[in-house]
């Protein structure tokens, strides 16, 4: 198995899911979904601000939800990253309040 393959994540995913059959037992509510992404970016929070767990793995599980969230909504999330890309490339970036932002910044200046 190719582990730099975003293919071989996908399905390792895609396995997970079908192991404990998610699409039926409710694993695949996008709104359970987007809340369990929340616990995870909670947990990275703790990682950075208060040096409680291990970021790596904290990033990791955000990740692996992310992608079975893609599964779930039938994305390609793939596909979904380089045309998400190819329009950030084209935007400028700003610094607020010491920190760099790029965005579309459509309601501003």
């Amino acid at each position: 198995m190719d582990t730099n393959s975003y293919n071989a994540m996908l399905a390792a995913v895609q396995a997970f899911h079908d192991k404990h059959d998610f699409e039926n037992k409710g694993g695949h509510d996008l709104a359970w979904r987007v809340a369990l992404m929340a616990e995870e970016l909670g947990e990275i929070s703790a990682c950075v601000t208060k040096g409680k767990g291990v970021l790596s793995e904290e990033c990791a599980d955000l990740l692996i939800l992310l992608m079975g969230t893609a599964i779930a909504g039938n994305i390609d999330l793939q596909q979904a990253f380089w045309d998400k890309m190819k329009k950030l490339e084209t935007r400028q970036a700003r610094m607020i309040n010491g920190r760099i932002r790029i965005s579309d910044f459509k309601d501003t200046e």
